[in-house]
């Protein structure tokens, strides 16, 4: 029998802007959210990070109601997320555009504002707010089809928050856009963080989630695998350990064989292994000189985000 999403805490004051406790979402026989637990804190911008297909987009249709979990609860504030006042605390900025194409900005932001209850003076501040915020102002009167893609993924995001909501989830804002936008884009999420709204952020852009996140959790298959700052999960994973990437000539399939057999994995062509001390790199090398491998180059690096997501994983963010 399906547990019913019901959230009994009395809101407070001091209620966390998201608490999703132990989600569960299935489709026949896949279960796409696999018990995820997970809090985000006030003013907290918390990155989303997953290969395509695992779970991610799931659980965060599971938070704005667009999916009916199976089993678990979630929170907005203290309210139960089907709640009429966990809706207006909470924003969401989709992948896919929503926009009325033959829409002005100013319209089209007018009209989202009306869908959350504004009216009068409450919301023409709010058009007016937003055009500022989304760089949009010298633009107000253009119809949404005439925009670049950066404008119309800005007016997009200034849509999903029209009605000033202080938790906010963002499907991949950046995709598809310019760096001069990417950068834009930046900026209003900064800007929203330093008014106190708590964020979650899912990206394909590692980069991305170094900048601008507080705190990551990575899942794979359904279920959060590891969560903290980039600074705790690279610890966590690889202690004080180093990177050495090298690509060699030959054949694949020799390389990858003497690679796995030094405990090293093939990465789109680079070799990379874990090593304490870095002497260790010379007998690496010697290694593969005995084994008839030519070097192409050899680097050391400390591990980072991606080297965490592609250790615990095994594939790339963006796989």
């Amino acid at each position: 029998m399906k547990e019913a999403v019901v959230e009994t805490a009395t809101p407070s004051a001091t209620a966390a802007p998201l608490v999703i406790n132990l989600l569960v979402k299935r489709y026949d026989q896949v279960t796409a959210v696999d018990g995820v637990s997970l809090e985000v804190q006030g003013s907290e911008c918390l990155g989303l990070l997953g290969p395509n297909g695992a779970g991610k987009s799931t659980l965060i249709r599971s938070v704005v109601g667009r999916v009916i979990p199976d089993a678990g609860r979630v929170s907005v504030f203290g309210f139960p997320s089907d709640s009429t006042a966990a809706r207006m605390k909470l924003g969401w900025v989709p992948q896919e555009l929503a926009l009325y194409s033959r829409l002005s900005c100013r319209e089209n932001l007018a009209a989202f504002g009306r869908y959350h209850g504004l009216h009068g003076g409450d919301l023409a501040n709010a058009v007016a707010w937003c055009l500022d915020w989304a760089a949009l102002k010298d633009r107000a009167g253009e119809l949404a089809k005439n925009l670049s893609g950066g404008m119309k993924r800005r007016l997009n995001m200034a849509a999903g928050i029209i009605h000033r909501p202080r938790l906010v989830l963002m499907d991949e804002p950046t995709v598809g856009v310019d760096p001069q936008s990417r950068n834009r884009i930046f900026e209003m999420i900064e800007c929203l963080r330093a008014e106190g709204t708590a964020i979650i952020y899912t990206t394909h852009y590692m980069e991305e989630a170094e900048r601008l996140c507080d705190r990551v959790a990575i899942i794979d298959h359904g279920r959060i695998i590891a969560s903290g700052t980039n600074e705790e999960l690279v610890r966590s994973s690889f202690a004080a350990r180093s990177q050495v990437l090298a690509r060699f000539g030959g054949s694949e399939t020799e390389i990858r064989a003497w690679v796995e057999r030094h405990g090293g994995r093939l990465v789109e062509s680079t070799a990379e292994f874990t090593i304490e001390r870095s002497t260790e790199i010379g007998r690496l090398l010697d290694d593969a000189a005995a084994a008839g491998l030519e070097l192409v180059d050899v680097s050391l690096k400390r591990p980072n985000l991606e080297s965490v997501f592609l250790h615990l994983t095994g594939r790339e963010l963006r796989d």
